[in-house]
């Protein structure tokens, strides 16, 4: 029964209603004639405070609110994927239709479009018994993505009919024998946002999340299935980090949360994301991804819903068996409006006004994440990563957003201001980042790049904390008193870190590079390192060593294309040995 009461008190997104006795926690409502949506969250006997997810100007006490009877909802079935929506998953091309280029309030559409056909194959026959998560059947929602018709979790029964063809995504396609009677089923199912959707069996994380980008591929992997955090000053790179890796993940499906960040910066994502070829289909990178725009202009309150309407459309495609790539940028925002709503309902403030349910609640968004056995019988395997933006103020991470991130997360991306103001990019500071998943991805990078991939990383690792020792005693007494050895490390840490580490995200060759050249990449600055210091060590000079033409190959090896990154290995390793050892014989030894 849907509850019905009045409005006593509007204080900004919070509204509070008397008379909704028969309503429950976390349903959804219409407020007022205007039929904002809202949300309870929380209850007091018959009093229930409801966050407003729009507008609430000229709303006053007295307005009737109705309670739905239902949580909050998305819509998951064909139609999710090249579409943008707000944080209630309402798709803005739908609304523009409706009001023109203002978003009014109390816009109600479909989350899925109704009209639109879809051709539906059977991939189970009559007479067979499913269960929750069965593939009943498939539609190609684009021309890389095989949208696979799940049975709603919690249902089983004896297919009775099930039709193939073409279909709206609200027909019925297939009808089911159960328990408790006939059960219809269209090519949509609605999941609260709230509650994970449940799978048979968690994995452990063993296999990287292959990006592209050097830095974290080598040096701070996350795992299929992992969590990531990227927190970082403002202009220090954290959205076109971010964009990077939705860009050139090796995830089949991205999920982009545009959480309250500014209007530009989803644009950007707009404009360049049709335009993008996607480099494992050579198809525009809009046809694997879903666009969640809730910018710092929209209502406050949205953006808490954002996250869960993005993370529960992830785990839906990751229960038909998909490798998915969750963007949050940013959650800082989203802890802004939980703060906001806090300290409207005059809760106990926690450290700098959060809420003291901060922590819970991102370890609530975070384990979502995982890589996972799914429901139904064929047990499919489905990886969701999430990768959360994080922006403290000034850049300090000692705030309690950056904290309570840290102690979830695996993987600590921390972007630095002075190597962005250096323009280092991505400016991840490699002596504060870490990565927890080092060690349990070694096997999968020795088995399946290298044996060597984990020594070598551990040397470039200890030759950039060395080159920072190092440093610090250049600053004191001047770099003459350093060994040649030293001197050497020093050469060479500069190799990885402007050679190596630097990437330019808008370069054509350079915005992405694969697990073999990244391998190519470290063996040539590595074995110069090796080469050299055995020839120092027979009396060459270290200036003349530094200053080798070939030097300066292993540099621009970055901008190699891929196709070539075989016989230019080999050249330059040949050129390598070359011309060092013309320079110990030139010089006499």
């Amino acid at each position: 029964m849907n509850s019905t009461g009045t409005v006593v008190k509007i204080s900004g997104p919070l509204v509070v209603a008397e008379g909704m006795r028969d309503a429950n926690m976390f349903d959804v409502v219409r407020v007022s004639q205007q039929k904002l949506i809202g949300e309870i969250i929380e209850m007091h006997g018959d009093r229930a405070s409801i966050q407003v997810y729009e507008e609430t100007a000229g709303l006053g006490t007295g307005e009737k609110v109705v309670s739905t009877g239902e949580p909050m909802s998305v819509e998951l079935g064909p139609g999710l994927i090249g579409s943008i929506f707000d944080g209630i998953q309402r798709p803005l091309d739908d609304i523009k239709k409706v009001c023109g280029n203002s978003l009014k309030r109390g816009v109600e559409v479909p989350s899925l479009k109704r009209e639109k056909v879809w051709n539906f194959t059977p991939s189970v026959k009559e007479g067979e018994r499913v269960t929750g998560g069965d593939i009943i059947g498939t539609v190609p929602e684009t021309d890389i993505v095989l949208h696979k018709i799940l049975v709603p979790n919690g249902v089983e029964g004896i297919v009775k009919k099930i039709s193939a063809g073409e279909f709206h995504v609200d027909d019925i396609v297939c009808v089911l024998e159960t328990d408790k009677g006939e059960r219809e089923l269209s090519m949509f199912q609605k999941w609260a946002v709230r509650r994970g959707r449940p799978y048979r069996k968690k994995l452990s994380p063993d296999m990287p999340l292959v990006t592209g980008q050097r830095v974290v591929d080598c040096l701070f992997p996350i795992a299929k299935g992992g969590v990531a955090a990227i927190p970082g000053p403002f202009g220090s790179g954290k959205t076109v980090t971010q964009h990077q890796l939705a860009k050139w993940a090796a995830a089949d499906i991205i999920v982009y949360i545009g959480c309250g960040e500014r209007g530009n910066e989803m644009t950007d994502v707009l404009n360049e994301f049709p335009e993008l070829i996607d480099p494992h289909t050579n198809k525009s990178l809009m046809e694997r991804t879903v666009l969640i725009a809730n910018t710092s202009d929209m209502p406050v309150a949205a953006r808490e819903a954002s996250v869960y309407t993005g993370i529960t459309i992830a785990e839906y495609y990751r229960d038909m068996g998909y490798s998915v790539a969750l963007m949050a940028d940013s959650t800082s925002r989203w802890a802004e409006a939980l703060r906001e709503m806090s300290g409207r309902l005059e809760e106990m403030p926690g450290d700098e006004g959060y809420p003291a349910y901060l922590g819970s609640r991102l370890a609530q968004f975070y384990e979502r994440a995982g890589r996972v056995i799914s429901n139904g019988t064929d047990g499919r395997e489905g990886t969701l990563s999430v990768i959360g933006a994080v922006s403290p103020p000034g850049g300090d991470i000692s705030e309690p957003v950056s904290q309570a991130t840290l102690r979830i997360v695996k993987v600590f991306w921390g972007l630095d201001s002075n190597l962005a103001y250096q323009r280092h990019f991505p400016a991840i500071n490699w002596l504060t980042s870490y990565s927890l998943y080092v060690d349990s991805l070694a096997d999968w990078y020795n088995n399946n790049v290298s044996a060597d991939w984990t020594k070598l990383r551990a040397r470039f690792m200890e030759i950039l904390h060395d080159e920072a020792e190092l440093k610090e005693i250049v600053k004191l007494i001047g770099m003459d008193t350093l060994s040649a050895n030293d001197r050497l490390k020093m050469e060479t840490a500069r190799s990885i870190r402007e050679d190596f580490l630097h990437q330019l995200a808008f370069h054509e060759v350079d915005t992405y590079t694969s697990l073999k050249k990244q391998l190519y990449m470290m063996k040539l600055i590595l074995n110069f390192n090796d080469k050299a210091i055995e020839v120092v060590g027979k009396g060459a000079d270290i200036e003349a060593v530094s200053g080798l033409a070939v030097r300066e190959k292993i540099g621009r090896f970055k901008y190699v294309p891929e196709e070539n990154t075989d016989v230019e290995f080999d050249r330059i390793s040949v050129e390598t040995e070359s011309e060092l050892n013309q320079l110990l014989s030139r010089e006499g030894n």
